[in-house]
């Protein structure tokens, strides 16, 4: 299945907890927790408070079951899913915060820079 078609699915289904409780809406805009290509958070750097990694956890916990539960509909993988959630979820990161792409590195979009969206997205 289509990348475009996938993509355009999930952006109608509500991905959980695309905003989420304080502690992670704080450690985002730190930059310690950021989006991750394939469709989940991760730790740019250790989470000082254990309330942010709970939370963070609760989110990819959701996350995880919304894939599967998309992808045992569509017939595809649910890491096929996820990567394609990462397109949109990578589209919405502002500045300040972090954001890991396919190679593995953290980066950080500063201000005024474009969010970050890779070739695979958009086709190119």
């Amino acid at each position: 299945m289509r990348l475009a078609v996938l993509g355009a699915a999930l952006v109608a289904a509500p991905l959980a907890a695309q905003v989420g409780p304080a502690a992670l809406l704080e450690a985002r805009a730190q930059g310690v927790v950021g989006e991750r290509y394939d469709g989940y958070l991760g730790y740019a750097r250790e989470p000082g408070s254990n309330a942010a990694r709970v939370q963070t956890e609760a989110v990819n916990i959701r996350r995880r079951a919304l894939y599967s539960s998309f992808a045992s509909r569509r017939g595809v993988s649910p890491q096929e899913v996820g990567i394609t959630a990462g397109c949109t979820l990578l589209g919405r990161v502002q500045a300040g915060e972090s954001y890991m792409l396919s190679d593995g590195m953290w980066r950080r979009r500063a201000a005024g820079e474009e969010a970050p969206v890779p070739d695979y997205c958009t086709g190119g």
